[in-house]
């Protein structure tokens, strides 16, 4: 058994894991498991990995849905999912229509699976997910950015009286786009997982991360997208003093670990 399986959920709370990169756990009151953009891969050469081995064994874990991004390797990986497959057969897939058709030539169960859209949103039994962009389909000419190689969303996932924004991979630029951040601050999230880097020009840098936090409207923010590949970690205490700026409680989650959310003041 995982321990995120016995951990306790209280009414207006949702159990969040961080499992390294941009993988996370969501757990309801009603027990209902999600897991976001699952990546465990077993081939880990050390000058890639930072981490020897994989965070989970997907079958110590009863899974009920799996939420996907975009179809990147990172965040639609089919060894993972396969296993996950294998190992909890009820476990359905909601994603954008790229990581769908992936699946289906991976030779997965169609009938687990279900597409969605920017501006649609799906039912994960006791959760709802909202889909919302992460990228715009025509990227960004203004600033040099084309469009991007697959649909990028996120999520605004409803969990009880909780409401989390799952990321996915944002444009850089994020937090001048007012046609992104509306429908995401019109579901009123309370606290985000963003995907940022501050070198790596796809993702918002540490300012720009802090000032989406801010126009989201979001209370608290955890980063992603660190702790698993040697050459595109970062120092998250170096985010969070960006994000801190904004009023905007940062919340670093240790590699492998959960909290409940609303932590405790």
């Amino acid at each position: 058994m995982h321990p995120f399986e016995s951990l306790d959920v209280p009414n207006g709370a949702v159990g969040i894991h961080w499992f390294g990169q941009s993988s996370y756990g969501l757990k309801d009151t009603a027990g209902t498991v999600v897991l976001a953009d699952p990546y465990f891969p077993h081939d880990r050469p050390a000058d890639t990995f930072i981490h020897p081995e994989p965070p989970l064994d997907e079958a110590s874990l009863p899974t009920d849905f799996v939420l996907l991004t975009h179809d990147h390797g990172d965040h639609t990986h089919p060894e993972t999912l396969r296993r996950i497959a294998a190992a909890h057969p009820q476990a359905r897939y909601v994603g954008p229509p790229n990581s769908i058709a992936h699946m289906k030539a991976c030779g997965m169960d169609e009938q687990r699976m279900c597409p969605v859209e920017a501006g649609s949103a799906a039912v994960m039994g006791t959760m709802t997910a909202h889909a919302v962009w992460a990228k715009p389909p025509k990227g960004n000419p203004e600033n040099g950015i084309g469009p991007p190689d697959t649909p990028h969303l996120g999520y605004v996932i409803e969990a009880g009286d909780v409401r989390v924004y799952l990321s996915g991979d944002p444009i850089n630029t994020f937090d001048s786009h007012g046609d992104l951040i509306r429908p995401i601050r019109n579901l009123h999230p309370d606290v985000g997982l963003l995907t940022n880097h501050p070198r790596e020009g796809e993702f918002p840098f540490f300012d720009g991360c802090a000032r989406m936090a801010a126009h989201i409207g979001l209370k608290d923010a955890v980063p992603a997208h660190y702790d698993c590949f040697v050459e595109r970690t970062y120092d998250p205490r170096d985010w969070a003093r960006a994000v801190a700026g904004t009023g905007v409680t940062p919340i670093i989650l240790p590699y492998d670990s959960s909290i409940v959310y609303p932590t405790a003041n």
